[in-house]
């Protein structure tokens, strides 16, 4: 999934991680987010449709590097 259209990198050491929308092979940093709500907040102030659904769902445009899906912080279990 390396070339998904939405990256969610690694957890930085100080927790959250950089989430990076590429378009047209150009990267665009959105935020660094520190939860899910984040992520949909960022998802939907560039209008893509159905956010949450997108974030939550089992989705090929959202690639997650170097970690569990919807951890932030190294400490952190994924949701159950």
């Amino acid at each position: 999934m390396e070339h998904a259209p939405i990256l969610v990198h690694r957890i930085s050491p100080s927790g959250g991680r950089r989430v990076v929308i590429r378009i047209a092979g150009v990267d665009t940093v959105l935020g660094v987010a520190y939860n899910d709500r984040d992520l949909i907040e960022f998802l939907r102030r560039i209008d893509i449709p159905d956010p949450d659904d997108l974030v939550h769902g089992d989705s090929e445009v959202i690639a997650w590097q170097g970690g569990r899906p919807h951890v932030y912080r190294d400490s952190e279990e994924p949701p159950a």
